[in-house]
């Protein structure tokens, strides 16, 4: 598809899905903040080199597109998963498998459960027989994480703690205090009420939130007409809520999710931490996939400087990279401005490592201002670049606050 062809289509500047069709076959389908921005996108200069080869091949087959308008980007996500669910575009599956999609799993019990499950561990440790409603797979495990936030707080459901009929003496979790519990852990919350949530978490995530509000609606003017005034009003709070849904945060998460390859880029994060050069420590966070892969971060104490971010930086570099049997990254991320980014530089092209090197200048709060370095992957991975950052500069501190209680305690 040429983009004459898609300068023709009059697509609006808010959310909704778009669909990349060849004839009457579906290559790809997305979401967007704004589908006039993200379609126009694809048309870029550079779409090779931001989105991958395999994106433009897509584009190039594609001679249609179509799309269909949302109230917001939740509704744009939620409707996203259906149709991935229901067509299994090509373009829409990884490399490999859904296995790294993450899916909502409503389980089947007395009270159920609502939960996000990456698809590796549905497809190994989950039977059929324990699965009440599944929804996905969702290609963006961080943008659902961050609806299932807006959703628990006009539907507040169970997720981990203990139904109250099984302890002998119930207290309310941490979440009930929080008002994203309805108070199963409690007994507050009867059978009859939590299965109503239950019933309008599936009306939601199955693309039916017309037929959700008008029930929402009538037992609102039951509620009212029979003088339950209290659930009446909060009745009308969630009524409002789902028609006034703010989901800057999901529009911040769906930075670059379009194309299908956004996070396929394994990213490594390095932050240091020391009180005036004392128990100086270095750590690494990795991102995958959009996520943070816990598993790969790794811990360094520094040893042969003091107070200098700089040479404590270059040694954690050099000890990381010294492990050849660790996956190598796609990008590395550094914490600091073109000092430590020039030094990061050098230090991999001396190790013979040919890695992009990008650095977060921080302003005089610790809050990111600006990345440096490679211009094509700060483009293109901004999220994924300060989700790492972030995750280093805190896993960092804990670990130096870890240090220096044990050097106290000694």
């Amino acid at each position: 598809m040429e983009r004459a062809q898609f300068e023709q289509c009059a697509l609006p500047d808010t959310p909704g899905i778009y669909r990349f069709l060849k004839g009457r076959k579906l290559l790809y389908v997305g979401k967007a903040t704004s589908l006039k921005d993200r379609v126009r996108s694809y048309f870029s200069k550079d779409l090779t080199s931001t989105r991958g080869a395999r994106i433009r091949v897509m584009v190039e087959e594609a001679d249609t597109i179509t799309w269909e308008a949302t109230d917001s980007v939740l509704e744009a996500l939620i409707l996203e998963a259906n149709l991935i669910k229901k067509h299994q575009p090509p373009y829409n599956a990884r490399e490999k498998d859904n296995k790294s999609y993450n899916y909502l799993v409503i389980t089947k019990e007395e009270y159920p459960r609502v939960l996000v499950v990456r698809g590796r561990e549905l497809f190994q440790n989950w039977q059929e027989k324990d699965i009440k409603k599944l929804f996905g797979p969702f290609p963006e495990g961080g943008a659902l994480k961050v609806a299932m936030k807006l959703v628990r707080k006009i539907f507040p459901f169970r997720d981990a703690c203990q139904i109250a009929a099984l302890q002998k003496f119930p207290k309310p979790c941490f979440n009930r205090q929080l008002g994203l519990c309805p108070g199963v852990c409690d007994g507050s919350c009867s059978k009859g009420d939590y299965a109503r949530i239950i019933k309008h978490i599936i009306l939601l995530f199955s693309g039916k939130k017309n037929a959700l509000l008008k029930e929402l609606e009538k037992a609102m003017q039951t509620a009212a007409k029979n003088e339950a005034f209290e659930s009446a009003a909060h009745l009308r709070k969630q009524v409002y809520a789902l028609t006034h849904i703010r989901d800057v945060a999901l529009i911040k998460g769906d930075f670059h999710s379009a194309g299908g390859e956004s996070g396929t880029v394994r990213i490594e994060a390095y932050d240091i931490a020391h009180l005036a050069g004392k128990a100086t420590v270095g750590v690494m966070t990795v991102v995958e996939h959009g996520e943070t892969k816990l598993s790969d971060y790794r811990k360094f104490n520094v040893h042969t400087v003091g107070n200098d971010d700089t040479k404590a930086l270059q040694e954690i570099l050099q000890r990381r990279f010294a492990h050849s049997e660790w996956t190598l990254p796609q990008l590395v991320v550094i914490d600091g401005g073109k000092g430590q980014l020039a030094m990061a530089i050098r230090t991999l092209e001396k190790l013979g490592i040919n890695v992009p090197v990008v650095s977060v200048l921080k302003d005089e709060y610790h809050k990111a201002k600006e990345i440096l370095g490679d211009s094509t992957k700060k483009k293109a991975y901004q999220r994924e670049i300060l989700l790492a950052n972030a995750e280093s500069h805190r896993f960092a501190i804990g670990f130096h606050r870890k240090k220096m209680r044990r050097a106290l305690l000694g």
